[in-house]
């Protein structure tokens, strides 16, 4: 069977030429006569890895010396939890609730202080992002807290929040490594790898060493400190090595794509595609304010719950896969990320065109 195309917002596709470099690798790593899944993190051959990886990413996305990168087993839940364990002193974040996700953040840093929703789009069901020009910043917040790019709802903060002089955290998840950022705007930045990067099962924080603090309440478990992984390279414990040599491949591969400028134009350019034709479709349209648009994640609905069912299923069956949208709002999304080829996304605009001949009396889009 050929491959599909796959729109999965996450776990979600991955660049076939680096599946098929692991897949030439499996049995052998580089000589060793082992996978690197049976591979030793204590290994000089493992160090290799974890190590090159790290620095791809810092070339990549230019990170300055004095932030760490950690490379933290479990996705964005354990990050909920994390980010207010770690950096409340005075026991106040300020959260923009912008989706599904945001909330969830929020929801957790409550357990552990004073978490505040100072702005929020849930008003009209996600679908924009709030004025965050001059927000009710509190005076002893330790930080403000966003998701970056909504996965679900499809919207991305173009414009950063006016955090009045306190910390900005990010959630990156969905649009991680698919344009340049500048990383001294942020105290920390965390994505879970699951979307853009590489396998499920791994979070990568990008963190300010002055945040990296070791007086934290001692109640808070070891390996829910930043201070754990930045103290020992992510090496504490055994870390999850084959997601983390996956996602070197990655960098690796974004390098030899030109890095990420190279990444912004070609996802501009095939969002283009799709929102072009949902501006000028009869039948399709899609569900987010044009100036709050993401280019990775693209929610569209027709007018019927039915014949978006049926799209689905005629999609799935004709090889555009995991196009039915998050269970909390239904209709359908279409994930964009680095490894959707542009030949993707023609190809289901191409299939949209022809679904909504008969179900349009017949007459065919253009």
């Amino acid at each position: 069977m050929s491959r599909v195309y796959n729109f999965s917002a996450g776990p979600a596709v991955m660049p076939e030429e680096v599946l098929k470099e692991a897949a030439a690798e499996m049995l052998d790593y580089n000589g060793t006569g082992m996978s690197v899944m049976e591979m030793s993190h204590r290994s000089a051959a493992y160090q290799k890895i974890i190590d090159e990886a790290e620095q791809d990413l810092r070339d990549l996305m230019n990170i300055p010396d004095n932030y760490k990168v950690l490379f933290i087993q479990g996705g964005g839940h354990v990050q909920f939890s994390m980010v207010p364990m770690n950096l409340f002193v005075k026991g106040t974040g300020d959260y923009i609730i912008t989706g599904q996700w945001a909330k969830k953040a929020w929801q957790e840093a409550k357990k552990y202080g004073n978490a505040k929703a100072i702005a929020s789009s849930e008003d009209r069901t996600f679908s924009y992002i709030p004025d965050c020009s001059d927000l009710p910043v509190d005076e002893d917040a330790d930080y403000v807290y966003i998701c970056l790019n909504n996965t679900i709802y499809g919207t991305v903060f173009h414009e950063l929040p006016n955090t009045k002089g306190k910390d900005l955290v990010a959630d990156i998840s969905s649009c991680f490594l698919s344009e340049p950022l500048d990383v001294t705007k942020f105290g920390i930045l965390w994505g879970g790898v699951q979307k853009n990067v590489g396998p499920a099962g791994l979070a990568i924080a990008i963190v300010r060493e002055d945040l990296i603090r070791e007086d934290l309440d001692p109640k808070v478990p070891v390996m829910l400190k930043y201070s754990t992984y930045a103290n020992s390279g992510s090496l504490y414990n055994t870390p999850p090595t084959y997601n983390i040599y996956m996602c070197g491949k990655v960098f690796k591969w974004l390098k030899k794509q030109g890095g990420l400028e190279a990444m912004k134009k070609r996802n501009e350019e095939k969002a283009a595609i799709l929102y072009d034709y949902l501006d000028s479709s009869s039948l399709f349209h899609g569900t987010v304010e044009k100036k709050d648009r993401s280019l990775m994640n693209v929610p569209f609905v027709t007018d019927s719950k039915e014949l978006n069912d049926l799209f689905v299923k005629e999609a799935e069956a004709a090889g555009f896969v995991n196009l039915k949208g998050h269970r909390s709002v239904g209709g359908m999304r279409a994930s964009l990320y680095n490894a959707m080829p542009k030949e993707g996304v023609e190809a289901l605009v191409a299939f949209m065109k022809d679904f909504g001949a008969p179900n349009l009396g017949g007459v065919a889009e253009i």
